[in-house]
């Protein structure tokens, strides 16, 4: 809960860049030649600079914890996933210095097999998307479909799909949200619920309400702390809305999911849902 918590707090920055051409042209145009040099050069050698900050941040102690941490055992749902032991903050500080990283060198990092280098990656993609406009976001998303595979652990899905996903889904339509609902792979699923924290944040309920009932018999214990974190979310904005569903479903949805849902309840509601007690 603590990590979740922090991937709350941490995902409400947003960032401006020099994408456009235009607009880089202006800026560089200004810079002594001096200047221009080096930003062509650490564009020239952005992935092969970026694999070097990570190397020097590896620590093989932490390396092994996370690996627990994420069940990497054989048979868990993060098997054989491999780690450097970097922390969050160090990855979102070398994805902010390497935010302009283009898309053809954002997948070849996605595609490395250490679990921090597909985290940074989504955290240089959430630099792109939000600095992007347009027919420019769309390619980001579509990206971001494309390669959803390699969005193969829950803190993954949790730092990218609503900040990229679900932001470019406010204003349109919401079926491939849907359609990954029903999917049977774990992380498409949890991409579909997670990308509703946003609409959450505005507000709209609506689909939360209904992809959590698509999801509502789900086995995975991933997915029913995630729709019950998602209820709590709604609860934090509109408690009606949280208890009608509630009301409905907590003697047949799974226990996790509930428990979750309730967590900030007092103890006397939170009694009421576990046990039917008045």
């Amino acid at each position: 809960m603590a990590y979740g918590a922090c991937l709350e707090s941490m995902f409400t920055a947003r960032y401006r860049g020099f994408d456009s051409l235009p607009l880089r042209q202006y800026v560089f145009s200004s810079m002594p030649l001096e200047a221009t040099h080096i930003k062509f050069a650490l564009d020239k050698n952005g992935l092969k600079n970026l694999l070097s900050d990570l190397s020097k941040l590896k620590n093989p102690e932490k390396a092994k914890n996370y690996a627990k941490f994420f069940k990497t055992g054989k048979g868990e749902y993060g098997e054989g996933d491999k780690f450097l032991g970097i922390t969050v903050p160090q990855q979102r500080k070398i994805a902010k210095k390497y935010q302009n990283l283009d898309l053809a060198e954002i997948e070849k990092l996605l595609n490395f097999k250490f679990h921090e280098h597909r985290l940074t990656a989504l955290f240089i993609l959430r630099h792109k998307y939000q600095n992007e406009r347009g027919a420019a976001r769309k390619k980001v998303v579509d990206f971001y479909l494309k390669h959803k595979y390699n969005i193969n652990s829950w803190d993954l899905v949790d730092s990218s799909a609503p900040y990229i996903l679900g932001d470019y889904l406010l204003d349109k339509n919401r079926s491939i949200l849907y359609k990954l609902a029903k999917s049977k792979n774990l992380w498409d699923k949890r991409i579909a619920i997670l990308a509703t924290f946003i609409f959450i944040r505005e507000k709209e309920f609506v689909d939360v309400i209904k992809i959590a009932e698509i999801l509502l018999s789900d086995k995975h214990d991933l997915i029913n702390k995630a729709i019950g974190w998602m209820l709590r979310e709604i609860g934090k904005r509109d408690v009606a809305t949280e208890e009608k569903f509630l009301e409905k479903y907590h003697k047949t949805m799974p226990r996790t999911m509930l428990r979750y849902a309730i967590e900030k309840f007092g103890e006397k509601k939170r009694r009421h849902y576990l046990y039917g007690a008045c």
